[in-house]
């Protein structure tokens, strides 16, 4: 018998000060990916090429160094691999020869296609939904977005569990085989799906904590306007040219992802409430718009909308269509919305913008020009909508009149016989808001 059983345990030594700095500063090995997309007829709006692209784009923003891609035209998806076997193996000479440690799908990739592609390539096997995810993770900074956060990663994660417990699995056949892997694998999808409960019990606080913060803005005459577009469109450059609201600019996607709520002062001298919305995006993940329904609902809500477009950019004319589907998804397609082509500063001298249409709004958030033209067209848009009131307001509600003055435009006011006979073009809720008040009160006097 080896004598190792009663050898003394041996201690183990601490870093030194100079390695666990290094650990604490995150250093490790730097993830290098190769890309690998799809071109398939009528499958997605962008094609190959273009969608590739902005997948690169998402891997830096993920901070992945991208060393290599590659395009397939499928004309099946095959159900082990996605894409051919040939294919694979040429993949897999890319990454070798690019000493690559990841490989990034630019579609969504089943569990089973995720595992196979692993054991194939060697190396760490993602899609753009995962990759997405990881982004939202880097970026999500509020409480309610930390919960949709990874509510969504847990919607995504629970089906390829079975990655995680192969060591465990059965190894044979026969008596006294089965047991300590899927006995983990179940305790794991039952703590998985444990976690998820808890998030949806959360998220639901979180969604009537929002929800009593817009009946709290509802009862404040201010209509409410939201920004919405492509991620990377100048949302947030706009929200701080119009309020000055201090939010992240920088030029990668996603660079925010929290709601943000200003004060938009308008030129007729009313105020409105300016709403910065997460960025949508090509091929969004599976549960995105389930899991972010709390901070999306400020779009749906919304009086109106500003539908930032990037004029530079070649894909202009995808982009806006991916924003109307999703805002289809979302219920407010309806909505009445103002298109702004952002970026004119970027377009070569003479280029017009895509869909230039005296409906739409041509400014440059970054350097202000055509800001003042869209501050106009918003207010003519939210006055349009306004409702004639005519109504006599006990003396006492001094309130009331001033709740009129402030959302609205006061055309008549005159003091008579204890009251205020008041005409004013208001916004519709304003109006049920000072009728009801006014009801409610002639209902609770007292007979004579």
């Amino acid at each position: 018998m080896s004598s190792d059983l009663h050898a003394p345990r041996r201690t183990r030594r601490k870093a030194p000060p100079d390695q666990l700095a290094a650990l604490n500063d995150g250093s490790r090995q730097a993830e290098v990916a190769v890309l690998v997309g799809t071109t398939r007829a009528g499958a997605a709006v962008m094609d190959g090429e273009e969608s590739l692209a902005e997948l690169g784009r998402l891997a830096e923003t993920a901070g992945v160094s991208v060393k290599a891609t590659a395009l397939q035209a499928v004309r099946r998806i095959h159900p082990a691999t996605f894409i051919g076997s040939g294919k694979v193996e040429e993949i897999r000479a890319l990454v070798a020869s690019q000493e690559a440690n990841v490989a990034i799908f630019d579609d969504a990739l089943s569990p089973a296609q995720q595992r196979n592609l692993e054991g194939t390539l060697r190396v760490k096997v993602i899609d753009r939904s995962q990759l997405i995810l990881d982004i939202f993770a880097q970026r999500a900074h509020s409480l309610a977005g930390k919960l949709q956060v990874e509510l969504a990663q847990l919607q995504y994660l629970l089906p390829r569990l079975t990655r995680h417990w192969q060591h465990l699995s059965r190894l044979g056949g026969g008596v006294g085989t089965r047991g300590p892997g899927e006995t983990q694998l179940e305790v794991d999808r039952r703590r998985v799906r444990e976690r998820i409960g808890a998030l949806r019990r959360r998220l639901a606080e979180v969604t009537r904590t929002r929800r009593l913060h817009r009946d709290s803005r509802a009862a404040v005459p201010y209509a409410t306007v939201a920004l919405v577009g492509y991620t990377n469109s100048g949302k947030s450059t706009l929200m701080n040219r119009l309020t000055a609201a201090g939010v992240l600019v920088e030029d990668k996607l996603f660079a925010t992802l929290d709601p943000t709520v200003r004060r938009l002062i308008l030129p007729s001298g009313g105020a409105a409430l300016l709403i910065d919305t997460v960025g949508f995006i090509n091929k969004l993940p599976h549960g995105f718009v389930d899991a972010f329904k709390s901070t999306l609902e400020e779009v749906r809500t919304a009086d109106l909308l500003l539908h930032v477009v990037d004029a530079s950019s070649p894909h202009a004319e995808e982009q806006t269509r991916v924003v109307e589907a999703v805002l289809e998804e979302l219920g407010a397609g309806s909505t009445p919305r103002i298109t702004v082509l952002n970026k004119i500063d970027l377009l070569p001298p003479g280029h017009r913008p895509f869909g230039s249409q005296q409906s739409h709004c041509p400014i440059s958030a970054r350097l202000g020009d055509g800001v003042d033209a869209l501050l106009q067209v918003i207010d003519q848009t939210l006055q349009s909508g306004r409702e004639r009131l005519h109504i006599r307001l006990p003396s006492a509600r001094g309130d009331l009149l001033a709740r009129l003055h402030q959302a609205g435009t006061v055309l008549h006011q005159e003091y008579r016989d204890g009251e205020i006979d008041v005409i004013a073009l208001v916004p519709p809720k304003v109006a049920g808001q000072v009728r009801k008040a006014v009801n409610s009160r002639t209902s609770t006097q007292p007979p004579c």
